[in-house]
């Protein structure tokens, strides 16, 4: 009787236990736990523990609420111009409703991949291979806009849709590859004649300011020269100026005679015989004569006196008094006589030292 007793309590308890698997339901969080009662929708279970009744209820399906990443394998796809590229995508989404994604659709997933390939190939086959490998952005939008416009029947909403690469043919590849590759050449021949006509104008820019400093230096150089030309030119007619002054004052204050003017025509007549064509020099018998005139007139000029009465005035260089208010007419007329002989006796020693040259008159 015992054991008949202890048989039920177990098989009581194993009920119980059954009862209660059946009845209590835990579901994780961002889950959703759809609810069939005889195979027919009968909720929705939110995440936690909860309960349904046994035997009756049970929870069909748990559907993930957070967002899920899909990568599709590459597929191909013919542009505009007839090449064939493989696109691979990536599609980012969530559901939004768990019954609809449940009842409304069978594989969402499947579906979502398909509906993705299709709008693919719409969208890229109006478009050239260069549009489509520079448009990704234009590309992601459009399948963004068709795929949240079909799926949302099926609650699920599409985050984003992302291109991982768009692979053209290998004929294709190697084309591209040899543009690009002539574009940086061409790029490189560019920037190489920029830097060498950057380098031509920097160079002849500075040969320019090189010129110009030079030329303003000998400018300034000759400036400076010929001031100091000019200063010392006016130093030496100074100088010279004060030498005649201090010789005609020295000349003055000596009161020269007729024999001192004598003395210094005849220490002047080895100079006329100077030359080097001049072997023989023959002293005309003019020059006597000249001479003789000379001491007989010069006696009777005005300013050199034959004999010194009193003491001798010093003459002012800076005003020269007229010879012709101070002499009268018999002392020019023998004065003028005076310098011819001395003229005519000059030239017949020119003549006598260079025969063949050409006399002044």
């Amino acid at each position: 009787m015992s054991i008949t007793v202890l048989v039920l309590l177990v098989l009581i308890a194993l009920l119980a236990v059954a009862v209660l698997a059946k009845t209590v339901k835990i579901v994780p969080q961002a889950r959703a736990g759809i609810v069939e009662r005889f195979g027919k929708y009968q909720g929705t279970l939110d995440p936690g523990l909860k309960l349904i009744v046994p035997f009756m209820d049970r929870v069909r399906y748990l559907i993930d609420l957070r967002e899920r990443v899909v990568s599709f394998p590459p597929q191909p796809v013919i542009t505009e111009d007839n090449l064939t590229v493989s696109i691979d995508t990536v599609i980012y989404f969530r559901v939004t409703d768990p019954v609809a994604a449940t009842y409304e659709i069978g594989d969402y997933i499947q579906a979502v991949e398909q509906l993705t390939m299709t709008t693919l190939r719409n969208i890229v086959g109006g478009m050239t291979l260069e549009d489509t490998l520079t448009s990704r952005d234009s590309i992601n939008g459009g399948l963004r806009g068709v795929l949240d416009e079909v799926t949302g029947k099926w609650g699920i909403r599409v985050g984003r849709v992302e291109i991982k690469g768009i692979d053209p043919p290998p004929s294709i590849k190697d084309s591209m590859e040899k543009q690009m590759r002539a574009d940086r050449d061409k790029r490189a021949l560019i920037l190489t004649a920029e830097g060498q006509r950057q380098s031509a104008i920097l160079t002849a820019e500075g040969s320019k300011q090189s010129a110009i400093l030079t030329a303003e230096g000998e400018r300034e150089s000759a400036i400076l020269r010929a001031q100091a030309e000019r200063e010392s030119s006016i130093l030496r007619a100074q100088g010279e100026g004060q030498a005649i002054q201090t010789v005609f004052q020295a000349i003055h204050d000596g009161n020269p005679d007729q024999s001192l003017l004598a003395y210094q025509y005849l220490q002047m007549m080895p100079k006329i015989a100077e030359g080097d064509a001049n072997k023989v020099w023959i002293v005309p018998s003019e020059i006597t004569k000249a001479l003789e005139g000379l001491g007989s007139t010069m006696s009777s000029v005005r300013g050199i006196p034959d004999q010194v009465d009193g003491p001798r005035v010093r003459v002012d260089t800076a005003a020269t008094p007229s010879l012709a208010k101070e002499t009268d007419a018999e002392t020019d007329e023998s004065l003028s006589e005076a310098q011819a002989d001395v003229r005519a006796a000059i030239a017949e020693a020119q003549r006598a030292a260079n025969p063949g040259a050409p006399t002044e008159e």
